[in-house]
């Protein structure tokens, strides 16, 4: 068997956020924010449908949402690129998403829980070992919660899990592994089999199951976000090495910054005729405004 990657925008809509993936993204919250447990016995998955084929791939990074059975919010995110400010971006939505809950004249009571679930193929956090983060807001000195705790962030580091089949025993190792290797598996593994959720998720992956023409898009898809990971790497490498030229810590810095900045650039203005403002500045980590000049030949 071959198995689409999870990790590809449309491939982890059509596992977790398609009209058939309620119980798959059910076990799947409840291994990676509830710890295994089954908290969550029902759920809405909003707008359950696959994003349409557009022309440059546009849809460069995809998001999926529920409402759970309590009126709490949840955003699935997989990010695969490790663009500038991407932490801030979390933070961005989780609040958008928070206070947009509301219409005009409506009272700060009706106000639901959110819960920003974002699994990264990047290290975000190098100091921690830990493949699961879970952020709140805490008293400082006293490290109690905040009474009124309505964000929630929770990231899941993949590089940072490194476990084999035979290694695997929580709920969550199972789904982290689903999702860091399936691609590279060629059968469901006997440990994950026996979780009705995770091999339904492996029929869905199931590249069989595709029209040629899915498989070839999807395929187009993960070379995109490949070469955008190579770009991005090699823009922060140039910049380091720009700045170990400069001897100072102050210019390893700078460096950095130059030369991400200018081929970040040099990324944008190669996109510029596939996809739109918004997508290459989520990209590149340049601002819309920035993409916007090079689009009209002012920078």
């Amino acid at each position: 068997m071959i198995f689409i990657n999870p990790k590809t925008d449309y491939a982890f809509k059509k596992i977790f956020g398609s009209s058939e993936s309620k119980e798959i993204l059910i076990s799947f919250l409840n291994a990676l924010i509830y710890e295994g447990n089954p908290t969550i016995q029902d759920l809405e998955i909003i707008n359950p449908n696959l994003p349409p084929k557009l022309e440059g791939l546009k849809d460069s990074y995809l998001d999926v949402k529920a409402k759970l059975s309590d009126g709490t919010l949840v955003i699935i995110e997989m990010q695969v690129l490790n663009v500038q400010s991407f932490g801030k971006r979390v933070l961005y939505n989780a609040a958008k998403t928070y206070a947009f809950q509301l219409e005009a004249a409506q009272g700060y009571r009706l106000l639901k829980p959110v819960i920003a679930l974002t699994i990264t193929d990047f290290e975000m956090f190098p100091n921690s070992p830990e493949f699961i983060s879970r952020f709140v807001f805490k008293e400082v000195k006293k490290n109690f919660t905040y009474p009124e705790n309505n964000l929630d962030l929770v990231f899941v580091e993949l590089p940072k899990f490194t476990k084999g089949q035979e290694e695997l025993e929580t709920l969550a190792d199972k789904w982290v592994y689903f999702m860091k290797n399936a691609r590279s598996l060629t059968s469901v593994p006997e440990t994950m089999d026996s979780i009705p959720e995770i091999h339904e998720a492996f029929n869905i992956a199931n590249q069989a199951s595709l029209s040629r023409e899915e498989v070839e898009d999807l395929d187009r898809r993960e070379q995109f976000i490949y070469d955008q990971q190579g770009a991005i790497l090699k823009a922060v490498q140039e910049g380091i090495e720009q700045g170990i030229e400069q001897g100072i810590e102050q210019g390893i810095e700078q460096g950095r910054e130059e030369g991400m900045r200018e081929k970040a650039i040099a990324i944008a203005r190669q996109l510029l005729s596939q996809l739109d403002n918004a997508t290459i500045a989520q990209v590149t980590g340049l601002s819309v405004e920035d993409v916007q000049n090079l689009r009209s030949g002012d920078s």
